[in-house]
């Protein structure tokens, strides 16, 4: 088989084309890992070459191979109770006034997006019980989202390597963890604490579903954004936040860069933003 090679015409096709699809922008710098990773599916998939594949990507009804390539070109990169101190603030800060607020009873409900390997959403359920004192009075439904298939398959199975959980406290590995022979599998208490689903923020379709929560996590997915997606995607949050709602981004996140829908708070534990109470 020929060498297969991507132009730079195929290039910004591609470029285009993803970013219409995932609102995920690859500048000129990702070149070689985009090519790559091309080059693999073309492969794969025996097509003859770039315009052969492109063709069969896009019309292809079942949007398999889509999903295929989503998985490959997503980076998933994070361990146990990183950025800790938005734990700290959640526990410490936004729930107690949250249930300050909650006359009815209704579950306290997050959102974690993107769900990643599963250390982020899992760390969350570790802290509420652990550290929330009031954690045996309230119903808790954590929700955990990506848009990787393959990724959210190995956060549902709960197997993790030494380097993820190496900011995991001694207590909490020997409560929630086993270990096995190459890795830590955590207990399956802590798997059913969390559901896992498969969204596209992109795709109104997947989102409208996506309503009413408490709390959402959003670290560091929005710096792969360009500014028009960070907008609809920071909107799409809004929509799905209860009114006086928090959303917690990545440390070199900035919201008001972004939208002046929410209203900033500072928090002894961490800067995080508010749906205002009275709404949009």
């Amino acid at each position: 088989m020929a060498k297969i090679i991507i132009s730079e015409d195929d290039f910004q096709k591609f470029q285009e084309y993803f970013y219409r699809k995932t609102g995920i922008q690859f500048e000129e710098s990702k070149r070689y890992f985009v090519d790559k990773r091309l080059v693999e599916r073309i492969e794969a998939t025996a097509s003859e070459n770039f315009r052969g594949y492109f063709t069969m990507l896009r019309f292809q009804a079942s949007g398999a191979e889509l999903q295929a390539l989503v998985n490959l070109m997503t980076i998933n990169e994070t361990y146990f109770f990183r950025e800790e101190y938005q734990f700290a603030c959640l526990v410490n800060s936004i729930l107690p006034e949250i249930v300050a607020r909650k006359k009815d009873k209704s579950p306290i409900r997050i959102w974690v997006i993107p769900s990643s390997s599963g250390e982020e959403p899992y760390s969350i359920a570790m802290c509420l019980l652990e550290r929330w004192a009031d954690i045996n009075k309230w119903d808790v439904e954590i929700i955990s989202s990506d848009i990787d298939t393959k990724i959210l398959a190995q956060a549902r199975a709960g197997l993790y390597s030494a380097r993820s959980v190496k900011h995991v406290p001694k207590s909490y590995m020997q409560k929630y963890f086993r270990q096995t022979a190459h890795d830590y599998q955590l207990s399956e208490e802590l798997r059913s604490a969390v559901e896992f689903t498969r969204v596209n923020l992109m795709e109104s379709a997947d989102v409208r579903q996506y309503r009413n929560f408490d709390v959402i996590f959003c670290r560091n997915l929005l710096i792969y954004f360009d500014d028009v997606s960070r907008k609809q995607a920071v909107e799409t949050f809004y929509d799905a936040l209860h009114p006086g709602g928090f959303i917690c981004l990545g440390h070199s996140e900035s919201m008001s860069r972004i939208s002046s829908l929410y209203k900033i708070r500072k928090f002894p534990e961490a800067i995080v933003y508010q749906k205002p109470l009275e709404g949009r």
